[in-house]
């Protein structure tokens, strides 16, 4: 892309990231405390498309745990290399195919867990990992010992416009996902061998193997709503709260942290597992999973969901925003200075019209966005990249 292109890109995917993540709290406004969720979202606004919806949360997590599979399969051989010359002699070390399988024992029990606070401590683990690369990062920056192997730099100009789409995904992946130190991959294996780039690979595989648990989760309930999934039947009369049989996210009032049975929820997560599995062991390219879960996945829930979600439950004529409108002209007018209602949204629905006009037109604006990015980058990846290989 060229640095002044990338670095634009970067802020404008943070930027569209960040109005996706504030619109989602604004619908969330629309549920009761503890139970928003795109399930909970799309069956007041949109309850015939919310298989649909569902289903690329469900690919979205799936092809990130894929991603983080083929992470370690890949950085294990060259661990193996840096802390011992002699551990290449050993076949099966460094055959990605074993290390996967390897950490697969590990990763298996956590993914069973029905908790994500079960994982808190793991998570620790993960967020040291992510501490130590950074330092590394800062470190071989300052010490200038990387400038051989930096190759050609472009400040302006691009490679190509092939080449800037089909690297526009994997940075909408970036802002979409809860790790995103995958970008260091490059320059540690471009490096002479040293312990401290050693411990780096080292450090991203315990990363991924801690975060594959966290995909494993939101992917089962995904799943789940979707196999549950019946077509809507409008009736005469509508609850004021949709029904929550299955959200996203667990909720503090649900004792075992979701609805799913307990053979139902073993086999949702043996499938989930096996499948990750086998595509982690038949694909070696994580350009391409990047690519297309951030095409699909990514700008689905990142753009489109709550650019949809948000101009369909906050239109004028929606009996939720009617509700909720209400109730907050029954609050004192002491709570209209709330500061917990963002920038945008001002003191809550009471704000000026001019600021509601424009959040539903950013929203609508946002929903386009990720419709036109989808379709152009998956265009690009299909035709262009993966098509002449």
């Amino acid at each position: 892309m060229g640095i002044l292109l990338g670095v634009f890109i970067i802020l404008w995917s943070g930027l569209t990231a960040g109005l996706g993540l504030y619109l989602q709290t604004k619908c969330a406004r629309y549920l009761d405390r503890g139970s928003a969720s795109f399930f909970a979202l799309s069956q007041i606004t949109y309850p015939n498309a919310a298989v649909v919806f569902d289903a690329a949360i469900a690919i979205k997590c799936f092809g990130v745990g894929v991603s983080y599979l083929i992470i370690i399969g890949d950085l294990m051989p060259g661990v193996v290399r840096g802390f011992s010359e002699d551990g290449g002699g050993v076949g099966f070390l460094i055959d990605r195919h074993f290390w996967v399988t390897g950490f697969m024992l590990i990763v298996i029990p956590l993914s069973f867990l029905r908790r994500l606070d079960s994982l808190k401590y793991t998570s620790v683990i993960a967020l040291i990992s992510i501490g130590y690369l950074v330092i590394l990062v800062v470190a071989h920056f300052a010490s200038g010992d990387t400038m051989q192997d930096r190759g050609v730099i472009r400040i302006l100009r691009w490679d190509s416009a092939v080449a800037a789409l089909s690297s526009f995904p994997v940075i909408v992946f970036a802002y979409t996902c809860h790790q995103n130190m995958f970008s260091v991959l490059n320059e540690i294996g471009n490096n002479a061998p040293s312990i401290t780039s050693t411990v780096g690979k080292a450090a991203i595989v315990v990363l991924v193997m801690f975060s594959y648990p966290l995909q494993v989760h939101p992917c089962r309930a995904s799943v789940d709503a979707v196999l549950k999934w019946r077509p809507h039947r409008r009736q005469d009369g509508h609850n004021d709260s949709p029904a929550r049989q299955s959200p996203l996210m667990p909720t503090p009032s649900r004792p075992r942290g979701d609805g799913i049975g307990e053979t139902r929820f073993a086999a949702i997560t043996t499938a989930i597992i096996v499948l990750s599995y086998i595509v982690a062991m038949t694909v070696s390219s994580l350009e391409k999973v990047l690519a297309y879960v951030g095409s699909t996945g990514s700008t689905s829930i990142s753009f489109i969901l709550p650019g949809l979600f948000y101009y369909k439950i906050s239109s004028p004529t929606s009996p939720h925003h009617q509700k909720l409108m209400k109730e907050d002209d029954d609050e004192p007018d002491g709570d209209d200075g709330d500061e917990d209602d963002g920038l945008l949204g001002g003191g809550g629905l009471k704000a000026g019209p001019w600021r509601k006009k424009l959040l539903r037109r950013l929203s609508l604006a946002l929903a386009i966005y990720g419709v036109v990015v989808m379709i152009t980058c998956l265009i690009t990846n299909t035709v262009f990249v993966v098509g002449p290989h």
